[in-house]
């Protein structure tokens, strides 16, 4: 039951998410399309219900929770982002709206955005173990965590991983080719 409503919640998010951005720009609807985005959290809503009461009435903790406590994580940390970065593509698309606004390339602009998009990883990844944390208090001794316990392993790898990429970017910054500041040059050929 988890697997299929984790399935129907993604469906979800994007329906709700292509007839909030068709009400906004096609329709000319910005109110009720902004109404219809605002329902995207009640998927998120459902889905931890759902898992609670599925505990409850004794299912074994397994992957299936702990894989709804990570979407749950994901929604929260990275669901402003995302619908904000198909807002801009929908609008240009549709609507006559700016080019998308692309995340810088170099230097310290760069590491500032990857040190954003690993806020926003870490996040996700703390309120899914806190999640998965409460889980396994509710489940308590009565039952297997261990299939919970090592989805919270898991978040600690998404955690590393994100710190590690935007470290990267701020102890060794990318820069344009031809070294910092300077900018590319068209390439001459001479007679030899």
């Amino acid at each position: 039951m988890i697997v299929t409503l984790i399935i129907v919640c993604e469906v979800g998010f994007w329906v709700l998410l292509a007839g909030g951005l068709s009400l906004r720009y096609l329709a000319k609807m910005p109110r009720t399309g902004a109404a219809v985005l605002l329902l995207e959290p009640v998927l998120e809503l459902v889905m931890l219900v759902a898992t609670a009461i599925d505990l409850r009435n004794g299912a074994q903790a397994d992957w299936k929770h702990g894989l709804a406590a990570v979407y749950i994580g994901y929604s929260v940390g990275l669901g402003h982002s995302t619908i904000k970065w198909v807002d801009q593509r929908f609008a240009h698309r549709f609507a006559g709206g700016p080019p998308p606004v692309k995340p810088p390339k170099y230097g310290t602009a760069r590491a500032v955005h990857e040190w954003k998009t690993a806020g926003r990883w870490v996040l996700a990844s703390v309120v899914a173990m806190g999640l998965l944390q409460a889980a396994i208090w509710y489940v308590g001794d009565s039952g297997d965590i261990s299939s919970l316990r090592g989805w919270q392993t898991k978040m600690y790898f998404v955690i590393g991983i994100n710190l590690a990429i935007a470290a990267s970017y701020t102890i060794w910054p990318k820069q344009p080719k031809g070294g910092a500041g300077s900018e590319e040059r068209p390439r001459t050929y001479e007679k030899l």
